[in-house]
């Protein structure tokens, strides 16, 4: 069971502690059954609570639903400029975009619900309930589209694809992993490095492509409820 970013912390209020537990619910509920199937009442029996009681936090269950997406995408623009952050400054642009599908591909799908369920129903969500979101998927393209220009000033990736589409096609790729990935076909690390090769071997240039040892793999971390850190400033 995914465990609540806030479980154990004294320091924190009670009715804060409440609320995080309903949203880490939301989330796993959301990420499994979708939008359309995502019933109050299966929220409030994961979190362990009376279904009126969320009503005290969350007006509706569209507001619920909106927090939860909002913060999937926010926390995931987080914890990719976390990584590219870590990165040595030695390190190629091309093996950058490496690291940025490892941290990716986790994130999504292991390190949290939240992640998952903002991919999973993002065209499902109506349109209203999407602004915050919106904007969080821009930033997190932007971090993309320099992790990719940056590459291509320095000559690895052929010279006759168009920049944007190749990340559009990079990042579609990896999000629909959500709609197919289970343990059971496979495991991450598996995914992982398939994603790396065929995406090195897609985009770079004969030179760039020659090394194709994988990147060094980010330490892995239990799945957690990550929407209160996506909410904190950086």
């Amino acid at each position: 069971m995914q465990q609540s970013s806030t479980d154990g912390d004294s320091s924190e209020p009670k009715s804060a502690r409440t609320r995080q537990r309903i949203l880490d619910a939301a989330a796993h509920v959301l990420s499994m059954k979708g939008y359309s199937g995502t019933r109050l009442s299966d929220v409030a029996e994961y979190a362990e609570l009376q279904a009126p009681a969320i009503y005290y936090y969350f007006p509706s269950r569209e507001e619920l639903i909106e927090e939860v997406m909002w913060s999937g995408i926010a926390e995931m623009v987080k914890h990719l400029q976390a990584v590219l952050n870590e990165i040595p400054s030695d390190v190629s642009p091309l093996d950058r975009i490496m690291i940025a599908i490892d941290a990716h591909l986790r994130h999504e799908l292991e390190l949290s619900d939240y992640a998952t369920a903002a991919i999973r129903n993002s065209g499902q969500v109506p349109e209203h309930l999407r602004a915050r979101q919106l904007a969080e998927e821009a930033n997190y393209g932007t971090l993309w589209r320099k992790l990719i220009k940056d590459a291509a000033s320095e000559g690895q990736i052929r010279s006759e694809l168009d920049l944007h589409v190749t990340q559009m096609l990079i990042m579609g790729s990896l999000n629909w992993a959500a709609e197919w990935w289970t343990p059971r076909r496979g495991s991450l690390e598996t995914v992982i490095r398939t994603a790396q090769s065929l995406i090195r071997t897609g985009i770079a240039t004969a030179d760039a492509a020659e090394d194709l040892a994988a990147p060094p793999r980010r330490r892995r971390a239990p799945r957690k409820s990550t929407a209160k850190a996506a909410a904190e400033p950086a």
